[in-house]
């Protein structure tokens, strides 16, 4: 009886336990040296056309220039928000940092470096060959993309990692400069004029409330703001406090700091009540890192569904299927976040495609965990939602994730229904490619196979083709009637069009072949696998051609890796189509091989 209790509550326990977890990086950090960093990370400013929290910038700026969003130094942790605020207040102390990584070997020669198992170089390493760097950068600016070199490409992007840092370095105060205080106390002397023109031209982000009577969303960066109060005998109390917050961060004075810090905070909630709450949720959401959490949490669904087919499978598979609930549902909040914080429907961009497709796929597999409770289903889900969150951290390189939407896809009708409907066929045809690639190292590795379970996986399969393909042929006639309201015109032969039609013909193949008898169980999971090649080309690969309409997405980086994985894709067919375990018979075929007894 304790045992059977003990496997009933397994999933319970098992997913409790992972969304504790997930509850404990939500807490707010530790003060360093006294400071408040938790109150100046929730500070909006705004940038890229959006208002988010200080938080935000810094994070979305490190993760440019280092490739992560906190970083070890001289024996601890920096933050992006400490980083940020060395950077603006301390630059002396910024600059020693490491906090540009360099991979390239002909780049690190530029800079006179050998190439080591070091990645990360300080700002104060690359200054001296800021001349060479440019040089080299405009002369690959003037090449097209697609046609530089290794070395032109990582060149061009060091410059614009530098470019910056430089601006980041600047938005509050000039670097040489006495500081944003001696700024304010001298905004009418001679020169000052030429610098706040500067600081207004630089300036990454906008950190002042808008002017009295000025629009709620016209902020201004400082330079702005010292330009209109040069004539007034009084200073603007925001601009005054960013001053003393940044004197005391430079003498690490706490108590001036957070005095500073509160200030701002009573200013912003007085006039903008509404932009503190949302960045304060930003904040959370940014701790939170909902997406990270859920892939180590399908991971570990995973690993349970492995441990479940050697040892104890009731307990390990019901842990198995508790731990992918718990990551569906910090996946789903991390989903339901973005809408709020963008007010926009889930898919806006490559990157929130991928997490979409990700949640899509994990959901589905829920639902056939529950009807088939085989553990197939977590498997595949657990695998699918790793998988793309995988995809979606890679997309997250280049910056702020939710940034303001392009022209042509500024409508959240048709982004809620055509571009949802569309990636919810994305997400099927992929869980369908997934369920068969499965089938196929089942069929290979497991030294015995069920054909009852194998008709299952089809059945699958199968049931989520048909799921697939509605939702997929439905997403593209909805794009047809959005592209005749945007362009004029129903259909026009685009590449991104073409491939969502193409996921539709393939569908319908696979089910016509199947219902005509032309396929048996190997060839319908064989043509799934194929349906996961003409998805990534539909999704990813239109993108890098950089033609027609929908070209705005356009991206090349992803070429090798998206090889890559069509090849893995057609050697799994090639795979999911051999005789089962044949290089097992090949090795008893050989002549002198010992045959069983």
């Amino acid at each position: 009886m304790k045992k059977l209790d003990l496997v009933k509550l397994a999933p319970w326990v098992a997913g409790g336990l992972a969304l504790a977890a997930a509850l404990v990086v939500v807490a707010p950090p530790g003060r360093v040296a006294g400071t408040d960093q938790d109150g100046f990370s929730r500070l909006p400013v705004l940038e890229g056309g959006r208002l988010k929290p200080v938080d935000s910038v810094a994070r979305n700026s490190l993760l440019m220039i280092r490739s992560q969003q906190s970083f070890r130094f001289e024996g601890r942790t920096v933050s992006a928000d400490e980083w940020l605020l060395d950077l603006m207040f301390r630059p002396q102390e910024a600059d020693r940092m490491p906090s540009f990584v360099i991979n390239d070997p002909e780049v690190l020669g530029l800079l006179g470096l050998q190439q080591t198992a070091e990645r990360y170089y300080s700002f104060a390493v690359i200054a001296p060959h800021l001349e060479e760097i440019q040089r080299q950068a405009q002369a690959a600016h003037a090449i097209d993309a697609k046609q530089r070199t290794r070395f032109q490409s990582a060149v061009v992007n060091l410059f614009d990692r530098v470019f910056l840092y430089w601006k980041l370095r600047n938005t509050m105060q000039l670097a040489g400069t006495p500081g944003l205080t001696a700024e304010i106390a001298g905004r009418a002397s001679p020169g000052a004029a030429a610098r706040q023109q500067e600081l207004a031209e630089v300036a990454f982000f906008r950190p002042i409330l808008p002017a009295a009577g000025a629009r709620a969303e016209v902020w201004r960066s400082v330079g702005d703001a010292l330009r209109t109060g040069a004539a007034a005998p009084a200073v603007d109390p925001q601009l005054a406090a960013w001053g003393r917050l940044g004197e005391a961060w430079a003498r690490q004075d706490a108590p001036t700091f957070n005095g500073a810090v509160t200030e701002l905070t009573a200013l912003v909630s007085s006039a903008q009540p509404e932009a503190l709450r949302l960045t304060g949720h930003e904040v959370i959401f940014n701790r939170a890192q909902p997406f990270y959490v859920g892939m180590v949490i399908y991971v570990l669904a995973l690993l349970a569904v492995f441990v479940s087919w050697l040892w104890k499978p009731a307990f390990f598979q019901r842990a198995a299927f508790g731990l992918l609930v718990a990551g569906a549902l910090v996946h789903t909040l991390g989903l339901v976040s973005r809408v709020i914080l963008q007010g926009r429907p889930p898919v806006t961009n490559l990157y929130s495609s991928a997490v979409f497709v990700g949640w899509g796929a994990v959901v589905l597999g829920v639902v056939l965990e529950r009807m088939y409770r085989k553990g197939f289903g977590t498997a595949v889900a657990a695998a699918s939602g790793f998988a793309s969150l995988i995809v979606a951290h890679h997309l997250s390189g280049d910056g702020d994730t939710m940034e303001m939407m392009r022209a042509v896809l500024d409508s959240n009708f048709w982004l809620a229904t055509h571009v949802v409907t569309i990636t919810i066929g994305y997400s099927g045809t992929f869980l369908a490619g997934a369920i068969a690639i499965f089938y196929t190292l089942r069929q290979h590795l497991a030294p015995r196979v069920e054909p009852a379970t194998s008709k299952t996986l089809v059945a699958m399969a199968y049931g989520i083709i048909c799921f697939a393909l509605f939702f997929s042929f439905i997403g593209t006639v909805l794009g047809g009637i959005w592209a005749d309201q945007s362009w004029g015109r129903f259909w026009g032969w685009d590449p991104k069009e073409n491939g969502a039609l193409l996921i539709v013909l393939w569908n319908a193949i696979i089910l016509h072949a199947r219902w005509g008898g032309y396929v048996r169980e190997r060839g319908i999971m064989a043509m799934a696998i194929f349906g996961n090649v003409i998805t990534s080309l539909s999704w990813f690969g239109v993108n890098m051609l950089g033609v027609g309409l929908h070209s705005y997405g356009f991206m090349d980086k992803a070429f090798w890796a998206l090889a890559a994985f069509i090849g893995t894709q057609l050697v799994l067919m090639a795979l999911c189509l051999a005789p089962r375990r044949f290089w097992a018979a090949a090795v008893q075929g050989r002549p002198g091989a010992v045959k069983p007894a």
